[in-house]
C-alpha cells in the first residue's frame, strides 16, 4: 500500500450522492456503514463537511417517531442500529435534550426473558437482560455492547440498565477469554471466541475492572497478532487502544498498523469481493486512533449538566407492544393468511420426483464431469443457459479439522457446470448465522481461491438489500419474510448443502441451508428468532416463499453426531442432485438411515405440497439407496425428540 494512501479520502469518495454509505459501493445506504463512516470522518469534520452533512441528513431520515432508528425499507423490528445512531449523534456533540428521545427509546426495549432451559444446553445467567437485534427477541452480545457504549457515551454509564447489560456481557465471557455471540456452551461443548464481538464487549466494559476483561484483552491481543482478516484486525486495534496501559498492548498496536495495511491491500485486490465502505471506515478508524479514537470513553463521572442522566426515563413497554394495528389492517392480514393457506393446498405437485445419486470416491475426483452427467437428467426442468444463477453453499464456521462446510471443490464443479451451460451470470452467496464475518469464512475455507480462479463474485447475504415477501408458509406466525435481494431475484437458485445431522432438526440438508438466505441485518446473529419460532416452521416458511430450482448435496464426506458443528466425519462417497428439495432431503435421510417421515420439517413440507416424501414417489437415478446407505449417529437430544415426533 502506498504511503500516500488516505483511508478517509477513499471513504468520503464512497459516499452515496443522496447521503450515507452502503455495505458495498454503488448500493443503497444502510445504517451501520453510515454510522461507522461518520465516526471515521468525525476527526476531519471541516475537510469532509459535505459527506458528513449529507450522511447525517440521511441518518436523520431513518429515525422513527418513537426515537428508534431502523432502515425505512427494512424490517421494522430490527431496531439494533438505534444504539449506533445515538453513539454517532453524541460523538458529534448533540446536546442532552436533543438525544433524550433516542436515549429513552434505547432504554425502553430489552431482550426477552428466556424460558427455563436445560442446564446441559448452556451455562449462562438467563436472568441478565441486555439488548436484542430485533425487538421482542433475546439478548445478544453485539447489540448489548453497542447499547452500553452509547448510553455510557452520553453520561448514563451508571444507569441500572447499563450496569445489567455490562453484567450480561461479563457473564457471556469464556473461561479462556473472549466471547461468542451469546452462549458459552451448547450441550456441554464450549463455544469458541470471535474477535469482533470480543472487541465490542471490551469497548463497552472499558470503565470496569474484572479478571474476565483481562483474559479477553489477552485473547484479542494474541489473536490479532496472527490474524490476516481486515475486519478482525481493525476492531482489535480499536478496542485494544482503550487498554493501552496493559502489558504488551502498545507493542501490539504498533504491530497492527502494518498488518491492517497489508490486509486492506489484499482485500482490495481480491477479485471476488466488492468494495466495502464498512471495512473502509473500520480501516480509517483503526489506522487513525493516534489522532483520536471515538470509542475511547472518559472515566465515569456523575455530571448532571453534561449528560441526560438527570432527565426522566419512565419504564416503557416493548416498543412493539405499544403499536396496535388498526382493526381493518388486522382483518386484511387474517384474510390474507387464509388465502395463503388455501393456495398451499392448491399448489401443483408432480406425482413423481427424481433424485440422482452419483458415486464419488473423494474430492480430487473429476467432480465437474460427475455433476455434468447428473445434470443431463434435470436440464429440461432447470435450464441454466442465459440465466442469472445464484449458488448457495453451506458456510457455518471454519475449523481446520472439521467437515462443516460445503467443500470448495464441489462449488468449483458447479461453477464449471454453469459455465458449460452458458449461464449469463453466476454469483456465489451465503449469509451465515454463526459467524457474521463471512469474508473470513470464505477465505479460510478455501472457497476464496475457487472464486478467484473462476472470477466469480461473492455476495454477503447477511448485509444484502432486504426484499420483503409475503410469507407463503405461515407456520412461524410471520406475515412476511425478508429475503436477500440477490436470492429473491435470481433466475435459478441452487442449494449446495453438506450432508450432516443436526442436534435440533435431525438433519441439515438442502432445505435447512435456506436459513442463510435471510439477511442478518433483519434477523440478527445468530438468527435466533427463526429458532424460537420453530426451526421446522422456519425451514418450511422459507422454502415455500423462495423455493430453489435445484439442489446438489455434498455427501462425499458428511457429518454425523452433534451436527452441524461438532460432529465427526462420515465418508459417504456420494453427490445428490434433484429439483424437488423435499425428495432430495428425504433421499439423504434414507442414505443416513434416518426415517424422513420423522424429520419434522420434511413431514410439514410434504403437507404444504413442497415436494414428495414417500419412497414410492421418488424415482432414484444412479446409485441405489440400499447400496450406499450407512447408519448416522445422532445426539441424545434428538433421539429423545425422535420418539415423540408424529409421522406425516
Amino acid at each position: 500500500m502506498s504511503d500516500a494512501f488516505d483511508p478517509l479520502e477513499v471513504l468520503a469518495g464512497q459516499a452515496i450522492s443522496t447521503g450515507g454509505w452502503g455495505y458495498v459501493t454503488d448500493r443503497l445506504a444502510h445504517l451501520e456503514p453510515t454510522c461507522l463512516a461518520l465516526l471515521a470522518l468525525s476527526r476531519q469534520r471541516q475537510l469532509y463537511s459535505g459527506a458528513i452533512q449529507s450522511g447525517c441528513a440521511w441518518l436523520r431520515s431513518q429515525a422513527a417517531t418513537n426515537g428508534t432508528y431502523r432502515l425505512e425499507r427494512g424490517r421494522s423490528e430490527a431496531i439494533w442500529p438505534t444504539a449506533l445512531a445515538l453513539f454517532v449523534r453524541a460523538t458529534f456533540g448533540e446536546d442532552a435534550h436533543a438525544l433524550q428521545g433516542t436515549a429513552t427509546a434505547l432504554l425502553s426495549y430489552k431482550g426477552r426473558q428466556t424460558e427455563a432451559s436445560n442446564d446441559a444446553a448452556s451455562d449462562i445467567d438467563e436472568r441478565l437482560l441486555g439488548w436484542p437485534w430485533a425487538d421482542g427477541n433475546f439478548s445478544w452480545v453485539e447489540p448489548t455492547a453497542w447499547a452500553c457504549l452509547a448510553l455510557t457515551r452520553i453520561g448514563m454509564g451508571e444507569h441500572p440498565r447499563v450496569e445489567e447489560g455490562q453484567k450480561m456481557l461479563l457473564d457471556r465471557a469464556l473461561e479462556d477469554g473472549g466471547v461468542n455471540y451469546g452462549n458459552k456452551r451448547i450441550f456441554g461443548i464450549s463455544l469458541e471466541p470471535i474477535p469482533t464481538p470480543t472487541a465490542l464487549m471490551l469497548l463497552a466494559l472499558q470503565n470496569r475492572s474484572d479478571e474476565r476483561i483481562e483474559t479477553s484483552v489477552e485473547y484479542l491481543r494474541r489473536t490479532a497478532e496472527t490474524s490476516e482478516d481486515l475486519e478482525h484486525l481493525c476492531w482489535a486495534r480499536i478496542a485494544l487502544d482503550a487498554y493501552a496501559d496493559r502489558p504488551q498492548i502498545r507493542e501490539t498496536l504498533a504491530l497492527l498498523l502494518g498488518r491492517i495495511r497489508d490486509a486492506h491491500s489484499v482485500r482490495t485486490e481480491a477479485p471476488w469481493l466488492r468494495l466495502s465502505p464498512l471495512r473502509q471506515a473500520l480501516t480509517a478508524l483503526a489506522l487513525g486512533i493516534e489522532g483520536g479514537n471515538p470509542f475511547r470513553l472518559p472515566p465515569l463521572s456523575h455530571d448532571p449538566k453534561g449528560s441526560v442522566e438527570h432527565l426522566a426515563f419512565p419504564p416503557q413497554p416493548s416498543l412493539l407492544e405499544t403499536v396496535k394495528r388498526p382493526f381493518g389492517e388486522r382483518i386484511r392480514a387474517k384474510i390474507q393468511g387464509l388465502a395463503v393457506q388455501a393456495m398451499s393446498q392448491l399448489r401443483p405437485l408432480d406425482p413423481q420426483s427424481a433424485v440422482h445419486i452419483a458415486p464419488v470416491n473423494n474430492y480430487n475426483a473429476d467432480l465437474a464431469d460427475v455433476i455434468q452427467r447428473q445434470y443431463e437428467h434435470f436440464r429440461a426442468r432447470v435450464p441454466l443457459a442465459g440465466k442469472r444463477v445464484v449458488l448457495k453453499p453451506n458456510l457455518v464456521e471454519y475449523h481446520r479439522d472439521k467437515v462443516i462446510n460445503t467443500h470448495p471443490h464441489v462449488v468449483a464443479a458447479v461453477l464449471e457446470l454453469c459455465r458449460h451451460e452458458g449461464a449469463a451470470e453466476v454469483l456465489v452467496a451465503e449469509g451465515p448465522g454463526h459467524w457474521r464475518n463471512v469474508e473470513y469464512l470464505v477465505a479460510a475455507s478455501g472457497l476464496g481461491d475457487v472464486l478467484r480462479h473462476y472470477k466469480t463474485p461473492f455476495v454477503d447475504l447477511n448485509h444484502d438489500e432486504p426484499n420483503k415477501r409475503l410469507n407463503l408458509g405461515r407456520l412461524t406466525g410471520l406475515e412476511h419474510l425478508y429475503l436477500s435481494q440477490t436470492v429473491a431475484t435470481a433466475d435459478v437458485l441452487i442449494s449446495l448443502p453438506k450432508l450432516k445431522t443436526h442436534h435440533w432438526a435431525g438433519a441439515t440438508l438442502s432445505m435447512k441451508n435456506l436459513f442463510g438466505t435471510l439477511p442478518g441485518i433483519c434477523y440478527g446473529w445468530p438468527k435466533n428468532e427463526l429458532h424460537w419460532r420453530g426451526i421446522d416452521n422456519s425451514i418450511v416458511d422459507i422454502a415455500a416463499t423462495r423455493t430453489p430450482e435445484l439442489a446438489i448435496v455434498d455427501g462425499i464426506v458428511g457429518m454425523e453426531g452433534d451436527g452441524p458443528l461438532n460432529g465427526t466425519p462420515k465418508a459417504m462417497g456420494v453427490l445428490l442432485m434433484g429439483c424437488d428439495l423435499v425428495a432430495v432431503d428425504a433421499t439423504c435421510c434414507r442414505l443416513m438411515q434416518l426415517d424422513p417421515e420423522r424429520i419434522g420439517y420434511l413431514a410439514m413440507a410434504q403437507r404444504k405440497k413442497l415436494g414428495q416424501l414417500a419412497a414410492n414417489r421418488i424415482h432414484q437415478i444412479g446409485e441405489t439407496i440400499e447400496g450406499r446407505a450407512q447408519p448416522f449417529d445422532t445426539v441424545p437430544h434428538f433421539r429423545t425428540l425422535w420418539t415423540g415426533r408424529a409421522t406425516a
